[in-house]
């Protein structure tokens, strides 16, 4: 557990990084196959375009999420605003970041958001995978002290190590690194080569992600607060509530297109 894969004089390779750009080359891969395989007629230019565009839009979504979040700390360190680095990206700034950029980007060219979206659910998550790697390595989105034997003590300069030096905590980023794989290996082997109306992939990609975030926030010790309650787990709710709602009047399980 250490942040940095390989360093020589003033370069460094850190994991946080290198986990952005291996989900960002094989997301790029994956989201191209799909959309070959469903004969969406799209370039793979516009879908390399589409993936820089709601990368660089989602991580300035996810840092702008947790900082507003964590204001308090930011405005007394306004330096550490651009330090991602150090860790504070949230997923879901992120997604929103993501989804808008990515719609402005495909509606300008016609091409159908809800259909690509399909295809780029199973690449999301596991790029989520992958980054929840990253934050392991990193010691960051770390969980609360734990008596379980799967409990891990992180490194005192990390920053799970320097909140609980010696002390075994939950490794929640583990635990939805799991997660995340699951819905993946759901999405990629088994739902995406079923017909149902467009829209339908990418919904169940958010209430499965949202309903395992719930439950993976009890552990967390760092989550991003809303008053007296955990800023994701209330996200995670109104977004199951609301994405199930649209799935239902749409009848998005329906075997056809809109």
């Amino acid at each position: 557990m250490h942040p940095v894969l390989f360093e020589y004089g003033p370069l460094q390779i850190r994991f946080y990084g290198l986990m952005y750009v291996i989900a960002i080359v094989v997301g790029t891969y994956l989201i191209k196959a799909e959309a070959r395989r469903k004969a969406l007629g799209i370039k793979d230019d516009d879908i390399t375009g589409l993936v820089v565009w709601a990368v660089i839009s989602g991580i300035l979504g996810a840092r702008i999420y947790y900082v507003i979040f964590n204001w308090d700390y930011y405005s007394l360190y306004p330096r550490e605003i651009p330090a991602i680095w150090h860790g504070g990206l949230a997923i879901h700034g992120g997604l929103i970041g993501g989804v808008v950029s990515a719609w402005y980007y495909l509606k300008r060219r016609g091409i159908s958001f809800w259909r690509m979206a399909d295809c780029s659910a199973p690449a999301i998550i596991l790029g989520q995978a992958f980054g929840r790697f990253g934050n392991f390595m990193n010691g960051d989105a770390h969980g609360t002290p734990t008596t379980m034997p799967w409990g891990m003590v992180f490194p005192p300069q990390s920053i799970a190590g320097s909140e609980y030096p010696g002390i075994p905590i939950h490794p929640t980023m583990l635990y939805e690194m799991a997660i995340n794989l699951g819905i993946f290996a759901f999405l990629w082997f088994y739902l995406r080569k079923r017909t149902y109306r467009d829209g339908f992939v990418f919904a169940v990609y958010i209430v499965m992600y949202s309903t395992g975030r719930f439950f993976v926030e009890f552990f967390r010790a760092d989550s991003l607060m809303l008053g007296p309650l955990r800023t994701a787990q209330v996200v995670s709710l109104a977004l199951v509530v609301i994405v199930l709602a649209i799935v239902i009047n749409k009848r998005l399980w329906e075997g056809d297109s809109l």
